[in-house]
């Protein structure tokens, strides 16, 4: 018999935790509930869940910083996570984006829109990403400015390693094995996060964003990706032999 998913719900409201929990188990899951970021940072320590769902306003710290620490731990990049706060504004779903998190629900919700939105996100993490043409292999001698590693999901620029979330990873992944070629925002999100129709434009656009971040921390001055306005984005070709 296969073992069930494991959920964490870290959510201190006892009444939606009970919700989540019984949703969950009867759709074939196993949830696992924590009512503070600390007993959710020590759950996840122990055992990485298949998917956590965080409640925003935790009484010990806020959400986005549990996210923040759960990425930090061994496995952490690996978790799907999805955030569920009273929250509506725009701008908190922008944050939740940003930093890398693969939805965001808004309470009051449907519990059973929850557990469809969980059966999405871990069917896009089971699925690999799509292959694009391999790079072409650059001549002996010549100046290194990216190097791919598929087998460590690792991307060094300027011989520098990037820390990347798995959809950072995905999309400069893509890039980086077509220096030039412009990937819509549809083929984006088609091959790095399988269904385009469950996403929307605003989830590419705020993962570029975090990878051109993480970029200029190692070339401040340079642009390795390019914005084509109402097109979508490509890797700059002419990027020089060293960081200026």
């Amino acid at each position: 018999m296969s073992r069930k998913p494991s959920i964490l719900i870290v959510e201190d409201e006892s009444g939606i935790a009970d919700t989540l929990q019984y949703v969950l188990a009867t759709d074939g899951f196993a949830p696992v509930w924590a009512s503070t970021a600390e007993e959710a940072i020590r759950l996840f320590a122990a055992e990485p869940p298949a998917l956590a769902v965080l409640d925003v306003g935790l009484p010990d710290l806020n959400g986005f910083e549990l996210f923040r620490r759960l990425q930090a731990l061994p496995g952490g990049s690996q978790v799907p996570m999805l955030f569920l706060t009273a929250r509506s504004d725009e701008i908190d779903r922008v944050v939740g984006l940003e930093l890398g998190a693969d939805d965001y629900i808004a309470k009051p919700f449907s519990p059973r829109e929850l557990v469809a939105r969980v059966r999405t996100i871990l069917r896009r993490s089971a699925r690999p990403v799509v292959s694009a043409t391999p790079a072409p292999v650059p001549p002996v001698n010549a100046p290194v400015v990216w190097l791919l590693d598929e087998e460590r999901h690792q991307i060094r620029f300027y011989g520098k390693s990037l820390e990347l979330s798995r959809y950072e990873y995905g999309v400069l992944r893509l890039l980086v094995q077509r220096p030039g070629r412009v990937f819509t925002r549809d083929e984006l999100l088609l091959q790095v996060w399988g269904d385009d129709n469950d996403s929307f434009d605003r989830t590419v656009d705020a993962h570029i964003k975090t990878l051109r971040a993480k970029l200029k921390a190692v070339a401040p001055t340079l642009e390795p990706i390019r914005t084509l306005r109402g097109t979508g984005y490509a890797l700059n070709e002419e990027l020089p032999a060293a960081p200026a």
